[in-house]
């Protein structure tokens, strides 16, 4: 990842959200992206040229613009349709941002179009996210990298935040995962956690 000192920043066309500039690097605020916040508060994934990102979630392109100007590609997937037109702006102005408008519960509907990844991220607040991103897993290669970010609210507002955190993270592992790193987003995000895992398997040479 790109420091310059304290900041967090992705070197790309600058102008997608009108976020601010540093040694014409684009700032990664924390405070509007989940992933920011992760790597400030926790270690998160070292993204790279050569990686493969599937991001369900992919709401108006905000955190996409960033990790495309890491990676090879990001598949983009949004069902609502107003964030869609802005992604797709994203998308013209980025292109390995692949966007896909596509239920994330339904993972069947946009198969042909995704390639083995790298990187599954999922930031889709429903009450099945632990499922909605295994179920996604079939893209990802052994020994890549699954980030959940968990909206605790979503899952269930009656439970205990922690109660939820910990029982997601013990269906992840029933699923075969490993749990890398797990950490919540305060101050940056309340009631939200982000949760690492690598998928079971060798990754191929």
């Amino acid at each position: 990842m790109i420091w310059i000192g304290d900041v967090l920043v992705s070197r790309g066309e600058g102008g997608v959200y009108n976020e601010r500039m540093l040694k014409g690097a684009r700032i990664w605020e924390p405070y509007r992206s989940k992933l920011a916040a992760l790597y400030h508060v926790g270690n998160g994934v070292e993204l790279g040229p050569a990686q493969r990102v599937l991001y369900l979630g992919a709401a108006n392109g905000t955190t996409v613009s960033h990790v495309a100007d890491y990676t090879e590609v990001v598949y983009a997937v949004e069902f609502a349709p107003r964030p869609m037109q802005d992604l797709i702006e994203v998308a013209r102005r980025r292109r390995n941002v692949i966007p896909i408008m596509a239920d994330a519960t339904r993972p069947e509907t946009y198969a042909p179009l995704v390639e083995a990844v790298d990187l599954v991220y999922q930031d889709v607040a429903q009450p099945d996210q632990a499922a909605i991103a295994i179920r996604n897993c079939v893209f990802l290669k052994p020994g890549g990298f699954l980030i959940l970010m968990l909206k605790t609210r979503s899952v269930d507002v009656r439970k205990d935040p922690v109660a939820v955190f910990d029982e997601t993270i013990r269906v992840l592992e029933a699923a075969g995962f490993t749990a890398q790193e797990s950490v919540w987003l305060a101050p940056y995000h309340q009631d939200h956690a982000a949760i690492v895992c690598v998928k079971p398997g060798i990754p191929a040479e």
